[in-house]
């Protein structure tokens, strides 16, 4: 019977690739007239529980306004822990997404960076110490070119060290998929750009995040059979930090970014205005649903009804009770996990204070009053009890929605890979230009 279901399964995945792909192909071939690919991107977060779309139109100005929006529902089994592990059923969910953006926007367009989560996507920042034999001389681009390639070697060793001790000594091949400049400082003098500064001792903070090889592998799978070109592939934490960080103007910004999704919760920490780290667990919005599901012995679809239920305070009175304690119990599991994620990032003096939630799972009350009201950050380095809030989408700077569609904070995360997105267009033909954007280029990835 296991046989027949697999084969039976297979023949489905196989139909339904083809349908999809054949649905894409047919839709951007209607709509792609007048659509410039330079000026249009989509960005496409592949959630655990939903699959959102974002079609953009980028401005001369470097704004980005959302012309197009679609959201479907991912099945049980697409996805595991923010990883996908059915490719057939997500590029069809992805379509559908996609159609309804396209037809909203009335364009199509090919142009696309997707976001990659899961506990095995490892994002940190490492500083190295270098000392140059010719103080005397000017640093140009090219000593910075080696000095940046150094530091992301020995991070990319670093990656592949915790993720073999994290699976039991087993080599895993990862790629780069974002790297930032966090500081620059030259005999202890901070600076913004080291071209043509002398010194002996050059100290520079490099954000990195690696993903495992098979995690992006069936990224660029989906993207190859929806059609879309792969502009790049984003940490989904550091894509919300560069939502909520914007351009220039908000430089300085120092705060704890957290995206609960329906399989992971991944943290961001901020530091006057410098991506610090980011981390991911697997406790995510499903994980409260599993606990109603096996504390009740109900189907996880009643139990996924009993949590928004809950949450909406439309839940039966003789529920409250045990939903309730399912609920706490995860909750306290949860706070743990962001415990330890925040006690990993020792260089710090201290925490950020202010903290900022977004993704589906931030939606569940209770969590919000756990951050709020327990004393959870007592044994980590925060001067203070951190103030909690919701992202709202008119927060993100320079990203306008002109559908009325995104109205939440489940939207934060598909606007911050349109920034990545953009980014990633104004870096990747920046020869010629300033010394500034060359250095952005080396990093875009």
């Amino acid at each position: 019977m296991l046989n027949k279901f697999k084969t039976v399964g297979k023949q489905t995945a196989s139909k339904m690739l083809a349908v999809s792909k054949e649905k894409a192909q047919s839709l951007r071939t209607k709509t792609a007239k007048g659509a410039s690919g330079d000026n249009y991107l989509v960005a496409l977060d592949i959630g655990t529980e939903f699959v959102k779309a974002l079609i953009a139109k980028l401005d001369s100005d470097g704004s980005i306004d959302i012309i197009g929006v679609g959201r479907r529902h991912q099945a049980l089994s697409d996805m595991q822990a923010g990883a996908i592990s059915d490719i057939a059923s997500v590029v069809e969910n992805c379509d559908q997404a996609l159609n309804e953006a396209e037809s909203q926007a009335g364009i199509s367009v090919r142009q696309t960076v997707i976001g990659i989560a899961g506990e095995l996507v490892k994002g940190t920042t490492m500083t190295i110490r270098v000392s140059r034999k010719t103080a005397d001389q000017s640093i140009d681009i090219e000593e910075m070119e080696k000095i940046i390639r150094l530091v992301q070697q020995r991070a990319e060793a670093k990656a592949k060290q915790q993720l073999a001790w994290e699976m039991g000594g087993k080599e895993v091949a990862i790629r780069l998929v974002n790297s930032a400049l966090v500081g620059i400082e030259i005999d202890g003098y901070p600076v913004t750009n080291p071209i043509g500064f002398q010194g002996k001792d050059v100290v520079i903070q490099l954000y990195t995040a690696f993903a495992p090889m098979i995690h992006i592998g069936a990224l660029e799978k989906t993207a190859q059979e929806l059609d879309l070109d792969l502009l790049a592939v984003a940490a989904e934490p550091f894509a919300v930090a560069r939502a909520v960080i914007g351009d220039q103007q908000n430089q300085n910004l120092s705060a704890i970014l957290m995206d609960v999704g329906g399989g992971t919760t991944d943290i961001a920490v901020i530091d006057d205005g410098g991506v610090q780290g980011t981390k991911m667990f697997g406790i995510g919005g499903r994980a409260y649903t599993h606990a109603i599901e096996r504390d009740l012995g109900i189907s996880f679809d009643q139990a996924e009804n009993l949590k928004l239920a809950f949450g909406s305070n439309s839940i039966p009175p003789q529920k409250i009770a045990p939903v309730e304690a399912a609920l706490s119990k995860t909750a306290d599991v949860w706070i743990s996990g962001i415990e330890l994620a925040l006690a990993e990032f020792p260089k710090l003096d201290h925490l950020p204070h202010r903290m900022f939630l977004c993704g589906g799972g931030a939606s569940l009350d209770m969590l919000m009053d756990r951050l709020e009201g327990d004393d959870w950050y007592r044994g980590l380095p925060l001067t203070r009890k951190p103030s909690v809030h919701l992202i709202r989408p008119e927060q993100v700077v320079g990203i306008k929605d002109t559908t009325g569609k995104v109205t939440d904070h489940t939207y934060i995360t598909a606007m911050g890979l349109l920034r990545v997105g953009l980014d990633t267009m104004q870096f990747s033909g920046s020869e010629g230009k300033s010394i500034r954007e060359k250095l952005d280029r080396m990093l875009s990835v």
